[in-house]
């Protein structure tokens, strides 16, 4: 059997690798095949909207193109620095995390992370049905509910069935979907171009420090650290011997490759005529589909859809992960079963029972997002520190001599005071009963309604915070569980299944 057909047959089996480590005689491929899930999951058409939210901060051309390249890179190098614990582990990175928190103090970190993916899971399901709806009713008055009812059963039933198949099939299939998706929206480039003004664009006034400083972290926020919690589930086949500079650089470059490319493209057409930031801003799809030919408005409608499912996937295979890692005795693809019909009573919810409910949730969504931060500042800070790989046997037994313990109170304490001090420093407009957050804000930096208002550098400064406490507090812990290697224990009691004939 050609290399090819044992490819393609491998990716039609269910992966029933769950929480364990991966065997070294598993682990296979090269850094390079991580740009492909990485780019997929941003290429979303809808991206080119964030260049009207960074002009809106009242910033010049060149200003608003440097902090998005800069701001995006820093950004996905996160995700690439973070992935390198799934060399050194090879196990999903929710698991990895007990080493910092503990076996049992972990479950903080994960129920977070849990209701996150949860969450992106059900409002990426719901904007590529309403996506698919616009353009439906943007044809052909009258077909929207159709149109949306299509897009349920097509955009969920591939997720799902993604989720369930696994890293195989995924890993295939994302390529697929990141090549579609790059030359569909260079066609929505060029059928766009002529929109572009530069004399227009470029005659933008500069904005004040204050404004690039809030954009910028705006940019950081945005992006990047929204995916650490994911980073290491795709990096973990790789063997030990993978180039660490790969790991990172090849993850970094996918993910930041299409967002620049969306942004940036985003930025000329919005500062080309100053009307479209107020539309974009109130509605990212419709100002959109008014610039297209009717044409080509199916091919727009695809990659709208394409780059939502693509995002969708990451996540619900790695929030099967996470439900097993959290304890749930169940398999992983049971995990992403479970997660699937959460997600299509969610997108119902979402889009026919309540659609008035997407902007509070859109709000919880991102108050989550600070502790996120705060966990990725725990948990690269720890990734830092370990000079050795992480112990296989100390993740699954907390009682272990030199273990890495059931709750490491330190840590726990270091994520919620970081959360703490990071929700003083957002503003949440999404629902009145967030009102609350942003009242560090008030304390000489402009008020909740001043320059920092939708910068979120709350979530940077949880990730600064948590990531310089840990540093400065844990480094002797994790000397100490590193002088004491955990016993071997014999291989046939080392649950590690595989994939399924």
């Amino acid at each position: 059997m050609s290399t090819t057909a044992t490819t393609e047959s491998r990716a039609l089996r269910i992966e029933t690798h769950g929480v364990d480590v991966i065997d070294e005689d598993q682990r296979k491929g090269r850094p390079r095949s991580l740009f492909w899930p990485w780019c997929s999951a941003n290429m979303g058409v809808l991206f080119v909207s964030w260049g009207a939210y960074i002009l809106d901060f009242g910033l010049s051309l060149t200003q608003a193109l440097v902090i998005t390249v800069v701001g995006v890179v820093a950004s996905f190098a996160l995700v690439g620095w973070a992935a390198l614990a799934g060399q050194k582990g090879s196990a999903p990175t929710l698991v990895l995390s007990r080493a910092a928190f503990g076996t049992h103090g972990n479950i903080v970190p994960g129920i977070v992370s849990y209701l996150l993916l949860i969450g992106w899971e059900i409002f990426g399901a719901s904007m590529a049905v309403f996506a698919a709806g616009s353009v439906a009713e943007h044809l052909a008055p009258g077909t929207e509910q159709t149109a949306q009812v299509v897009a349920l059963v097509v955009v969920t039933g591939t997720v799902v069935t993604l989720g369930i198949l696994g890293f195989e099939a995924i890993m295939k299939v994302q390529k697929w979907f990141s090549i579609a998706t790059l030359v569909m929206t260079a066609g929505y480039i060029l059928l766009t171009l002529h929109h572009i003004d530069l004399a227009t664009a470029g005659a933008r006034p500069a904005g004040p420090p204050s404004a690039v400083i809030g954009a910028a972290v705006m940019i950081l926020a945005g992006f990047g650290v929204g995916w650490t919690n994911c980073a290491a589930d795709y990096s973990r086949y790789l063997p030990r011997t993978a180039s660490r500079a790969g790991i990172a650089g090849w993850t970094t470059f996918g993910g930041s490759l299409p967002v620049i490319i969306l942004v940036v493209y985003g930025t000329f057409l919005c500062a080309s005529n100053s009307e479209l930031i107020p539309a974009v801003a109130d509605n990212p799809i419709g100002p959109l589909l008014n610039l297209l030919p009717n044409w080509f408005l199916i091919p727009f409608g695809l990659v709208a859809v394409a780059g939502m499912v693509s995002g969708v996937i990451i996540d619900i295979y790695s929030s099967g992960l996470t439900l097993v890692a959290l304890g749930v005795p169940i398999k992983r693809w049971s995990g992403c079963a479970i997660d699937g019909v959460i997600m299509v009573l969610g997108t119902i919810g979402v889009v026919w029972l309540a659609p008035d409910f997407l902007t509070p949730f859109m709000g919880f969504l991102i108050t989550l997002g600070v502790p996120l931060a705060a966990w990725s500042g725990v948990f690269l800070a720890d990734l830092v520190l370990r000079r050795r790989r992480y112990d296989e046997v100390k993740l699954f037994d907390p009682g272990v001599a030199g273990g890495y313990g059931r709750v490491r109170p330190v840590p726990l304490l270091i994520m919620v005071v970081s959360s703490i001090i990071g929700f003083g420093l957002v503003t949440n407009q999404n629902a009145s009963w967030l009102s609350w957050q942003g009242y560090l804000l008030d304390l000489g930096l402009g008020g909740r309604e001043g320059p920092w208002q939708y910068a979120n550098i709350g979530i940077l400064v949880s990730l600064v915070l948590s990531f310089v406490a840990y540093l400065l507090l844990c480094r002797g812990t994790v000397r100490r569980q590193e002088a004491t290697p955990a016993p071997e224990l014999p291989k046939a009691e080392l649950i590690r299944p595989g994939l399924v004939d």
